[in-house]
Formats: structure tokens, C-alpha cells, sequence
């Protein structure tokens, strides 16, 4: 079990599970608003906007919730005015974390996390402090029913893709430039594909293998962040044994 956004499926599961759809819903649309802010209300000129409007969709977002999101970034209905922040530090065992969040209270969001990461073994550290450690990449995931593997790996890279794994049993992870992310996106929805994410994502570029205590603890962690209102993505480059996190998730 390791880095990038496996942990963040999982939770988004059990988040489901547990009903916790106003969470979820609250922080896409949040990501809406400020990509409409950034880049214009129209999505088909705004890669941004057109990825949250499709994490919009696949959630269940109402359109109405989501129209209202972008007309705030726009301008055209008074909303909060949010700020883009990213956080760095280390988790449990030394494990490597960046935090980004949407935040509109800078001074606010920044205490909390930093409370967050010293009641669990960690600490807040300065921009680039481990940012160097990972690459900033497009994902995309389908589920691998979709083609034979040998086939789509030589499709998606006719695309322009960099590489192509999979992320457990079920699905395909396209491994993409962040440049051509939404490109390939596109191209494979034109070809008749069902696209279940894509987005940039901070992928480790080596993992911090974790036991124990050390083990237990990152997830705890993680799982307070992932809650957090203000934060939008937790990346790690934690690596847990599948036995041993499949333990703790099911304590």
C-alpha cells in the first residue's frame, strides 16, 4: 500500500458508506468555484473546471449546486473567496506529506494542520521541504474491463501517455505529462471510454515502507486530513504492507 491515491479511494468508499456525501460535495464544489475564479465559468474552455465538473458528476453533485459554484467564481453571485495553500511536512516514521487546501482563513487552516501533524508524530515543514520528492503527474483510471491490457497500453501510449499501470484488481491508471492530461482525457472519452478520475496528482518518486505503531498512526493521521474541511488532496509517499493496512482499516 503506498503514495499516491489509493488511500484516498479507500476513504472516499467508506466516506460514501458512512453517508458522508456533504463533505465531499462541500470540497468539490469549492474546487469548482475556483477554477471558474481562475479560468472562466465555461468548462470546455477551462481544463480546471471541466475535470472538477466531472468529479461533480461522478459524485452526484446536483447541477444546480454545481452552476451556483461556478457563477461565484465568476463573479455573477457574492460566495467566500478561497485561497489556494499547500502545505509540507513529515507524518509518522518520516514519511513525506503535501497538504493542499482551499482555504478562507490562511492563519486558521495552518494551525489546525499543524496541530493535527504533532498530536501524530509529525511536523509542519517549510515550502519545499519535501516537494522534491515527488513528481506532479495527470492520472487517469478506468476500469481495466475496458480493453485488454496489452491492447490499451499501446493505445494510451499512441496518446501521448507516459505509462500505464493498475491500481489493484480493477482498475487502469494512465500515467500522463500534466500538459497533456486533459488532451488524452478527452481523446479516450471520444473513443467511447468511461473515465472514472482524472486529475494531477503528486505521485512519490520513492516510498517510506511503515510498520507497527508507525503504520497505525499515518492512517489516523490521514484520515484526519482527508476530513479536514479546508483540505482538498493528502499526498504521501507512506508504504504499508496490504495485510497490515487492511488490519487497521477494519479495526
Amino acid at each position: 500500500m503506498s503514495g499516491h491515491n489509493k488511500w484516498s479511494t479507500i476513504k472516499h468508499k467508506k466516506g460514501a458508506a458512512d453517508a458522508k456525501k456533504s463533505k465531499l460535495f462541500t470540497k468539490i464544489l469549492k474546487e469548482v468555484t475556483i477554477a471558474a475564479r481562475m479560468g472562466g465559468g465555461d468548462p470546455s474552455g477551462n481544463p480546471r473546471l471541466r475535470t472538477a465538473v466531472d468529479k461533480a458528476r461522478v459524485a452526484n453533485v446536483p447541477k444546480d449546486n454545481m452552476e451556483r459554484a461556478i457563477k461565484k467564481g465568476t463573479g455573477e453571485l457574492d460566495g467566500v473567496t478561497y485561497e489556494e495553500v499547500m502545505y509540507e511536512g513529515y507524518g509518522p516514521g518520516g514519511g513525506a506529506l503535501i497538504i493542499e487546501a482551499l482555504t478562507d482563513n490562511i492563519n486558521r487552516t495552518v494551525a489546525e494542520i499543524r496541530h493535527m501533524l504533532g498530536k501524530h508524530n509529525g511536523n509542519l515543514g517549510k515550502s519545499g521541504t519535501v516537494s522534491w520528492k515527488f513528481d506532479r503527474k495527470g492520472i487517469i483510471e478506468l476500469d481495466k474491463s475496458v480493453m485488454d491490457e496489452d491492447a490499451f497500453m499501446e493505445l494510451v501510449l499512441e496518446l501521448g501517455a507516459e505509462d500505464l499501470k493498475t491500481d489493484d484488481d480493477t482498475n487502469y491508471v494512465v500515467e500522463t505529462s500534466v500538459a497533456d492530461l486533459f488532451t488524452i482525457t478527452e481523446a479516450l472519452k471520444e473513443k467511447g471510454f468511461q473515465v472514472e478520475t482524472s486529475e494531477i496528482q503528486m505521485i512519490p518518486k520513492t516510498t517510506t515502507k511503515l510498520t507497527g505503531r508507525d503504520a497505525e498512526v499515518a492512517w489516523k493521521l490521514y484520515e484526519l486530513l482527508d476530513d479536514h474541511d479546508d483540505v482538498q488532496n493528502v499526498w504521501h509517499d507512506f508504504e504499508i504492507d496490504d495485510e497490515e493496512f487492511e488490519n487497521i482499516i477494519n479495526r
